[in-house]
């Protein structure tokens, strides 16, 4: 089952972003990953702001994947600059409908 981890970051010092961008893509592609968004265009609709500066979306084959990533000794480097430089959450969400009432998402 497809799983998504979502990155909410607010960077609070830049130093760190050259170096992740050019090599996480890489590490999440490792782990069976793939970016479907990651942008500093992040617009709040409804409700109070993340106040992120950026936002990525993955999607992973499944929720061991995504763990895998995250837990990859490769990553840990990236990872602590990424939490040095910036206030981030990472969401881990599956594609279940909780309500049930969507044909074509699996029940939750």
């Amino acid at each position: 089952m497809p799983v998504y981890l979502i990155a909410d970051v607010k960077v609070t010092d830049d130093k760190w972003l050259p170096s992740y961008a050019a090599t996480v893509h890489g590490l999440v592609h490792r782990h069976g990953g793939k970016y479907l968004a990651r942008s500093a265009n992040v617009k709040t609709l409804e409700g109070r702001p993340l106040d992120a500066t950026l936002v990525a979306l993955i999607e992973f084959p499944s929720a061991e994947a995504a763990t895998a990533f995250t837990g990859d000794p490769d990553y840990a480097p990236f990872a602590m600059a990424r939490q040095r430089g910036s206030e981030s959450r990472l969401h881990l969400i599956d594609d279940t409908d909780v309500a049930g009432a969507i044909a074509y998402l699996p029940k939750g």
